[in-house]
């Protein structure tokens, strides 16, 4: 039997377990509360640029922020934004398995953002041009190298962590073309304010390199979302981690507290019945 003592240090290390697990489940919600917000922001500064550009795009194809004169790799380029490892449960196998579903290396090049995400391509042996951390932080995320070598590309695909709910979470594929134009057609049924045309302004140095500008920063509010979606889903991860782990230590402490209170009893029990031995008298 263990000794009360022992039951109570294990007692006070369940109790920081708790705290602790409370703390970053707090943390964990805070960060997805905040995130959100910020996504909101981007879409609707999305929108903005979005009614600029489809008054003075040339045609209806998305360049990648090539200008007229630059030629593109004949190749898809696969982009994966996984978790930097930890508490992300099997979602960045899940997406790793999805992205290698139909790639051939003749036809595509991989860019990996995440660790965990590089460590999953690795062991299959599947070579990516790229990697990236996941940023730590969750606001002004650079992601001008990622659109440096998107912009090279004749085509590229996205795959993410998407988040439904704290309790929801799922891998998507998107063709990021494709994810430009639909959330520009979000909204795209608005009167438009100004009109902004070749007749009405003059674009320096052209109106190429203007468009070409525009599809940068659509660009990067794009993959920055997709940034944002992936860490909504892995502190959503996290968050239901910490949920588990506190209500198993709530569990753990419960069953420690009755076990100590047995074992004082216990003791105590033994002493009295050994105090009222020794009371007895010896027979004769």
């Amino acid at each position: 039997m263990k000794r009360p003592q022992d039951i109570q240090l294990e007692i006070n290390q369940t109790a920081t377990i708790v705290n602790l697990t409370g703390v970053f489940e707090s943390l964990a919600s805070m960060k997805i509360s905040a995130i959100k917000n910020q996504v909101i922001a981007s879409q609707l500064f999305f929108k903005e640029i979005w009614q600029i550009y489809k008054q003075i795009r040339v045609d209806s194809l998305f360049r990648f922020g090539r200008t007229e004169h630059e030629d593109a790799i004949k190749k898809t380029l696969y982009i994966g934004v996984t978790g930097e490892g930890g508490f992300s449960g099997d979602i960045d196998q899940r997406l790793v398995r999805m992205m290698l579903q139909d790639y051939d290396k003749d036809k595509n090049d991989i860019i990996i953002v995440g660790h965990h995400g590089a460590m999953q391509l690795s062991q299959a042996g599947v070579d990516y041009k790229s990697y990236y951390k996941m940023p730590t932080k969750d606001q002004n995320i650079n992601v001008a190298p990622l659109i440096a070598q998107i912009s090279q590309y004749e085509n590229a695909v996205v795959f993410y962590q998407s988040y439904t709910s704290l309790s929801v979470q799922g891998t998507e594929r998107i063709d990021l073309s494709a994810a430009i134009q639909q959330q520009g057609s979000i909204g795209g049924d608005e009167p438009v304010t100004e009109l902004i045309n070749e007749a009405t302004y003059i674009f320096e140095p052209s109106t190429f390199e203007v468009v070409a500008h525009l599809e940068d920063s659509m660009l990067s509010i794009a993959l920055t979302q997709f940034i944002f979606e992936s860490k909504l889903a892995q502190y959503a991860s996290r968050f239901r981690a910490m949920s588990a782990a506190k209500e198993k230590a709530n569990e753990t402490f419960g069953e420690l507290k009755t076990q100590y209170s047995r074992t004082k009893r216990a003791i105590a029990d033994a002493r009295l019945k050994e105090t009222i031995n020794g009371f007895r008298k010896p027979s004769a």
